[in-house]
């Protein structure tokens, strides 16, 4: 690994997201010099964010109609970048876009690729990374060789780094002539999917999950005040979701949403294969359930095997005590 990283930015509401702070705070790590990327009608907007980080050579391809086009759409604009820079690594956060844009980009820049890394370290003949698969069942370790390398990271799975202000040094880069195809998609409006009070699902830090144990919708509430007082973010397992007591845009699981908070409780849930892969990247595991044989218990660090009717109002009372709300 000899050139410099080049982190791929999102950017969400005028700023950058959060997977983009924790692929900045990663390429950092690397020691190799970082240059940003963000393409977008309000790419030019990132400059200064980048640069509040550390990153002062920023590459903008501002242009609104890579918001409405394909991942592909963005490949011509970012390999500019990656040749006029001589770049080794690109490093994107895990979000949906940034794992099919790393899969492109591995293919357009003939590069050694891996998405859902959660560990990764510069070594002499190019990285070394770590991942879950298998659903979570399994680690795997990974070595990237060769000249170039594409990465999307796991969310949550690093920091975002420490603020090093500096001044951005913008560079314009022209998107190109766009092929029919990817030209013809137009965005016409974005609809805020249904979601709790508190954070977002994926954004989360802390998540609380509800399962069919609580035996009725009446009964969510429960979920919702511990997770109010935790100041977390709320879930449900596919069971609630399917039979109508939260809406599809609750469910964590691998036909819902992944989650990777620094704490997961799950709240009557038996543990499905399908839910455990969308929440077993968690950094800790909390299960309430009245069966002590549930396959929740294999997978979380702190179990409490009872009723969750007495645990949970509990539970939601010391956290406020705790807390002096």
């Amino acid at each position: 690994m000899t050139g410099p990283t080049v982190v791929v930015g999102e950017v969400a509401d005028g700023h950058l997201t959060g997977p983009t702070l924790e692929a900045i705070g990663v390429a950092r790590a690397l020691g190799r010099p970082t240059v940003g990327f963000v393409a977008g009608a309000h790419a030019r907007s990132a400059g200064p964010e980048f640069a509040r980080y550390g990153v002062l050579e920023v590459y903008v391809a501002d242009d609104a109609r890579l918001d409405s086009a394909p991942g592909g759409a963005r490949v011509g604009p970012l390999r500019e970048v990656l040749a006029s820079t001589g770049a080794s690594v690109v490093l994107a956060g895990g979000t949906t876009n940034g794992r099919e844009l790393v899969g492109r980009i591995a293919i357009a820049w003939d590069a050694a690729a891996a998405t859902g890394v959660t560990e990764l370290a510069a070594v002499e003949d190019g990285v070394r990374v770590r991942r879950p698969i298998f659903g979570g069942r399994a680690t795997e370790s990974r070595r990237l060789t060769g000249e170039r390398q594409a990465i999307a990271l796991r969310p949550h799975a690093f920091p975002s780094p420490a603020e090093s202000p500096g001044t951005p040094h913008l560079h314009e880069v022209s998107p190109g002539a766009l092929p029919a195809p990817l030209a013809a998609a137009e965005r016409t409006g974005v609809a805020p999917t249904v979601r709790g009070a508190g954070p977002g699902l994926t954004d989360a830090s802390i998540v609380v999950s509800g399962g069919r144990g609580l035996r009725g919708p009446e009964n969510f509430h429960l979920v919702e005040e511990l997770a109010a007082a935790l100041g977390a973010a709320v879930g449900a397992s596919r069971a609630v979701t399917d039979a109508g007591w939260r809406p599809t845009s609750f469910q964590v699981g691998q036909t819902g949403r992944a989650v990777s908070p620094q704490l997961y409780v799950a709240v009557g849930i038996s543990g499905a294969i399908q839910h455990i892969v969308g929440m077993i990247s968690s950094r800790v595991i909390v299960a309430i359930n009245s069966d002590a044989s549930a396959p929740i218990f294999k997978v979380a660090d702190y179990g409490v095997v009872g009723d969750l009717f007495q645990i949970v109002p509990a539970l939601t009372a010391e956290v406020r005590r705790v807390r002096g709300l």
